[in-house]
């Protein structure tokens, strides 16, 4: 992908974000989408691809919102994004143009390259917008997930990924939690204090906090919280007092 993307436009500028996610799993994707976007500069074209569905008829979505363009398989992926993209302009790829873009004979089985690669190149470099190649549409697959569901004084949600140091990142925003003066996070059957940082546990205590993307995290001091609670993406997590 980064040969064709140089190929078509030498001054490009890459930045992987992540080769890490499970290959069927869109929400963890479009979580990364969403909340890293908005540190990159205006202009940033984000192309996104974990697509169980390559090979079948499955659309790809082109957006244009908030000064930046997304590229990703219509799978949910982008599902959450759209959810809060007020006024964005939605895009689905209209396969009759990849002709005019010297794209002929994509494989069937690597479509980042074939297909969503060039694509990128030319938006980056400013020959085309997602209204050139794609139909507009209000019509798109929604994210995998619900959001968390805030009721009789809880908030419920699961965990969305966990990173290297094995924090669990929920997809509990922080914002959720202005009305619980003294927030316990219950998970795997624990019950977590929310603190400020992750100093202010003892090695081997575990702890809920903000983390720096704005949302619930679950983490071990100087430990691994994934390995050692088994609790994986999906798990559910609940915020009470």
């Amino acid at each position: 992908m980064h040969g064709i993307i140089y190929a078509r436009f030498p001054d490009a500028k890459i930045v992987d974000l992540a080769h890490d996610i499970p290959p069927q799993w869109p929400p963890e994707a479009g979580f990364w989408v969403s909340r890293s976007y908005p540190y990159f500069p205006g202009g940033t074209v984000h192309v996104a691809i974990v697509d169980p569905g390559l090979g079948t008829d499955r659309d790809i979505l082109l957006v244009d919102y908030d000064q930046h363009v997304f590229v990703a398989p219509d799978n949910g992926l982008l599902g959450r994004l759209l959810d809060d993209a007020v006024g964005a302009d939605v895009f689905k790829l209209d396969p009759g143009c990849l002709d005019s873009l010297g794209i002929a004979d994509p494989s069937a089985s690597f479509h980042g390259r074939d297909i969503f690669a060039p694509i990128a190149a030319e938006l980056a470099a400013g020959r085309i917008t997602p209204g050139d190649v794609g139909q507009a549409t209000r019509d798109w697959t929604p994210a995998w997930l619900d959001e968390p569901e805030l009721h009789a004084g809880t908030v419920t949600g699961v965990v969305i990924t966990f990173d290297s140091f094995g924090n669990l990142i929920t997809n509990i925003d922080a914002a959720l939690l202005k009305d619980f003066e003294e927030p316990i996070i219950v998970i795997a059957g624990l019950r977590l204090p929310l603190l400020e940082t992750y100093s202010k546990a003892r090695p081997g205590e575990y702890l809920a906090l903000v983390n720096s993307f704005g949302v619930i995290e679950i983490a071990r001091a100087e430990g691994n919280a994934a390995n050692n609670l088994g609790a994986d993406r999906g798990a559910p997590v609940v915020v009470t007092t």
